[in-house]
């Protein structure tokens, strides 16, 4: 891990009529375009997708830094994140962000440590720590044999 702070670099580049082209040093350029809410064509990544995006992807990266700290033995997990975009006092704003974490343990795992290295994980989740709105997270913790009863089932 490098000193704080920590900077990055983005450069987001279009012509009149074009997509947005976000560059970085060392990933692929990523091109996104208003949200169909917008007026945008809505099937590209736009600032509001990639906000939520990023906090989704915050948390489940910060979930696994505490998992591994925590010896909390996990199969999976999936994270579905919802912002909700309104006007307030005639700005455009992110008013609330929610976190629905699924996650499966094996069996044997502790149900309780699970929900604290969940709760620790949005708690430390730096996207989510540096949002105006509030961020709610509920959880869902499964064993392995679980999942594996609903898959048969689908």
């Amino acid at each position: 891990m490098h000193d704080f702070p920590h900077r990055y670099l983005v450069a987001a580049s279009a012509a009149s009529a074009s997509d947005v082209s976000l560059a970085a040093a060392d990933v692929p350029i990523l091109r996104s375009d208003s949200p169909a809410e917008f007026g945008g064509p809505g099937d590209r990544w736009s600032p509001e997708t990639l906000l939520v995006g990023s906090l989704a992807d915050c948390f489940v990266l910060t979930f696994r830094g505490v998992a591994q700290a925590s010896k909390l033995r996990w199969t999976d997990l999936r994270c579905v994140a919802t912002g909700t975009l309104d006007r307030i006092d005639r700005v455009t704003q992110f008013t609330a962000f929610h976190l629905q974490a699924e996650l499966t343990v094996p069996g044997g795992a502790v149900p309780a440590l699970a929900e604290l290295v969940l709760q620790k994980a949005e708690r430390g989740c730096l996207i989510a720590n540096s949002l105006k709105a509030p961020v709610a997270l509920t959880t869902q913790i499964r064993s392995a044999v679980e999942a594996l009863a609903a898959q048969e089932c689908a």
